[in-house]
């Protein structure tokens, strides 16, 4: 069966619901690792795309995102402030270029910024465009569409949006705002012409079957850039007792991502850290090929030289071009 699905997908075919979960009981895990490699490999050759964020406005969000320190309906231990001036924005992108980071991001806590809040933004990024040539993304919540295009129009080439688990588990963590309304934001982005990243936690409570559900929703909606993070407990949340996956029902996910989801980035992201470097290692082999790096929002992240060796221990290049189409 895995050999049988593995080909649908290498000759530009799709596997179904009923399909991945078939595979996500197979107990050959290795022959479905394998699998997925070689699906990785067939469409995507040894690319690795790097990014770096910046926390750029931190904490007091309005949502109540079950899983996030930002929120501010829960007691964290989390950094509160308002927009970054530009010239801390400028400086961390400079630093992030000086080590080989391809993209930085700009990310922001809260459902939306302000109209005075983008202008400030669009300045940041102007500034960053005129200092370097790394390319930049953003990730600044449900936006308009006149908010989009100012900012597609100051340089930012990339807009993230999780849709963070399946439409069926979403109303279970967050009631403040909708998987449609993500969506619909996705869709305005893309309109406006910008590259299109969105992707989830995993680890949230969620079922193998909704993982895959997140997996072809994104698949429909076309999207090339799929962050996956692993949850990481916060205390003070209410996921601050989920017990962690196991190794090997982080791997399979990734498997069946792949699968999936045959010509996207599937990107290292938060929680990362909670896993061994033997586990880093295989998912690299399975399908992981590229990865946020350096300090991440509200935890900290990963040395850039150490993961740029992992990374090219795995067979991957860091050099090449890895934009992507939509």
């Amino acid at each position: 069966m895995i050999e049988t699905l593995k080909q649908i997908v290498i000759e530009g075919g799709t596997i179904n619901e009923e399909q991945a979960v078939a595979l996500s009981q197979s107990p050959d895990k290795e022959a479905l690792y394998k699998a997925a490699h070689q699906i990785t490999r067939h469409f995507m050759g040894n690319k690795f795309d790097t990014c770096s964020i910046i926390n750029a406005k931190s904490g007091n969000c309005s949502e109540n995102c079950k899983w996030c320190a930002q929120s501010g309906h829960y007691n964290t231990v989390v950094a509160l402030y308002p927009l970054l001036p530009a010239e801390e924005c400028v400086h961390q992108a400079l630093h992030n270029r000086q080590q080989g980071i391809e993209r930085f991001g700009l990310v922001t806590s809260g459902k939306r910024l302000s109209d005075g809040e983008i202008r400030k933004l669009t300045e940041t990024v102007r500034y960053i465009k005129q200092a370097s040539d790394i390319k930049c993304c953003a990730s600044l919540g449900l936006l308009n569409k006149e908010q989009l295009k100012e900012l597609h129009e100051s340089g930012v080439e990339n807009y993230h949006c999780n849709i963070e688990t399946a439409p069926s588990h979403f109303r279970t963590l967050c009631t403040t705002h909708t998987i449609e309304q993500k969506l619909e934001t996705i869709h305005m982005a893309r309109e406006e012409g910008f590259r299109i990243c969105s992707g989830g936690i995993i680890g949230m409570g969620e079922t193998m079957e909704q993982r895959i559900e997140m997996a072809l929703l994104l698949q429909k909606e076309q999207v090339h850039s799929i962050p996956l993070n692993l949850l990481q407990p916060i205390p003070g949340t209410p996921l601050a007792g989920t017990p962690q996956l196991s190794e090997e029902e982080f791997l399979t996910t990734i498997a069946l991502f792949r699968f999936i989801n045959p010509d996207a980035y599937l990107r290292f992201s938060g929680g990362r850290s909670l896993l061994s470097k033997e586990t880093q290692r295989k998912a690299l082999y399975i399908g992981i090929n590229a990865a946020i790096i350096g300090d991440l929002l509200t935890t900290i992240g990963s040395q850039v030289e150490e993961d740029k060796i992992l990374f090219t221990e795995a067979g991957y290049s860091l050099t090449e071009e890895t934009d992507w189409v939509g």
